[in-house]
């Protein structure tokens, strides 16, 4: 019984928070791009008959989700273990200066996390750990149906990672942009086997925007 995800991350945040680390702390806005992803990811999905929705408690996925209630029978479900992983003190800081601050490159963050050298950050364990109890909750409640995810980019890197059987960092530089579709078939069989399959990575409907 094959279950079908749908990993959707929230569109564009608003101007100020561009390349900056907001993580779980800063509850950013999307900006008026955003708000047309959101509207043009929603009309994309809306071909797709979901059975269920998931989604983050964050702002920005909230509104990136609003556009999508429209064409939804019953409400999302919330889950608070699917927001972004805390930065620690890295939270507020622009990708430009990590380095001249801590020393680090922003470019190798997963790898940073991974041997805990970000202060106050969310260690991967836990982040790692919260978003499994997530997935399977998904996975128990439906089986062989279609499941919209909506959430962050490091979340679905995560839940790739529990998916794929790939360690964390080997996401640190496949591009999750806002907006984009990720969609992973859970429990195919196959020649005896059952396993899960990638068949759709970081689609952006909205590209033909001007």
């Amino acid at each position: 019984m094959t279950t079908r995800l749908y990993l959707l991350r929230h569109g564009e945040v608003e101007s100020r928070y561009h390349r900056v680390f907001g993580g779980s702390r800063i509850d950013m806005e999307l900006s008026p791009a955003g708000h047309q992803q959101a509207e043009r990811l929603a009309n994309w999905l809306a071909r797709t008959p979901f059975d269920a929705l998931y989604a983050s408690p964050m702002r920005r996925v909230q509104l990136t989700l609003d556009p999508f209630r429209r064409h939804l029978a019953g409400e999302p479900v919330i889950l608070p273990g699917l927001r972004e992983i805390d930065f620690g003190d890295w939270t507020g800081c622009g990708w430009d200066e990590i380095q001249a601050r801590f020393g680090m490159s922003a470019y190798d963050w997963l790898h940073h996390l991974e041997h805990d050298r970000v202060a106050g950050a969310e260690t991967l364990a836990h982040f790692i750990g919260r978003l499994s109890v997530c997935l399977q909750q998904i996975l128990a409640e439906q089986p062989g149906k279609t499941v919209a995810v909506y959430c962050h980019g490091g979340v679905i890197r995560g839940l790739l990672s529990l998916l794929l059987s790939q360690p964390l960092r080997w996401f640190e530089h496949v591009e999750i942009d806002y907006a984009g579709v990720t969609w992973v078939d859970v429990g195919v069989k196959k020649a005896g086997k059952v396993g899960n399959e990638l068949q759709l990575l970081n689609f952006t409907p909205w590209r033909d925007l001007p």
